[in-house]
C-alpha cells in the first residue's frame, strides 16, 4: 500500500494547509501528517489537508455532541426555516463551493458543480422535514434514494 502522507506544510511553498473545523472554528492538525491536494487541471500540488489525531477526532466528536443538546430543543418549524436560508446560501453561492471543491479536493469543475448540486438536493429534503416526520413513505426523495 503506498503512504500518501506528506511532510506538514510549513515545509513547502505555494501550497495552501487545509486544517478542520471543530466546534465553530479553524483547529490546525496536531498529527504532523498532511495529505496532498492536486489541481486536476495542472497536476501541481495546490494544497494539503491535515491528517487528524485520535485526540483530534474526539475533540469533533464531543463538539458535535455538545451541539445537538442546543440543536435538539429547536422547533421543527424553526429547524426547517434554517434549512430553507442554507438552501438560499448554498444556492446562490453555488459556483463558489464548487471553486472550493475544486481547489481543496482536486474535483474538475463539472464534478464539483455536480456535488453542489446534490448537496442542493438534500438540503431540499431537509426543508421538507417538519412533512417527513409524519412516516410517509417517498419514492425518489433524491435520485436513487427512498425514503420513509
Amino acid at each position: 500500500m503506498t503512504e500518501l502522507a506528506t511532510p506538514p506544510v510549513e515545509e513547502r511553498t505555494g501550497v495552501t494547509r487545509i486544517s478542520h473545523w471543530i466546534g465553530g472554528r479553524t483547529v490546525a492538525g496536531s498529527s504532523g501528517r498532511s495529505g496532498p491536494v492536486f489541481n486536476p487541471a495542472t497536476g501541481r500540488q495546490t494544497g494539503a489537508v491535515d491528517f487528524a489525531s485520535v485526540e483530534e477526532v474526539d475533540q469533533a466528536v464531543q463538539a458535535a455532541k455538545a451541539a445537538f443538546e442546543t440543536w435538539r430543543h429547536v422547533s421543527l418549524a424553526k429547524r426547517a426555516e434554517l434549512f430553507f436560508t442554507i438552501r438560499e446560501l448554498v444556492h446562490e453561492r453555488r459556483e463558489e463551493a464548487a471553486k472550493l471543491l475544486t481547489q481543496e479536493h482536486g474535483k474538475v469543475l463539472s464534478d464539483a458543480l455536480g456535488e453542489v448540486t446534490r448537496g442542493l438536493e438534500v438540503i431540499e429534503f431537509c426543508c421538507g422535514l417538519p412533512t417527513l416526520l409524519k412516516s410517509e413513505y417517498s419514492e425518489q426523495a433524491s435520485t436513487g434514494i427512498d425514503v420513509s
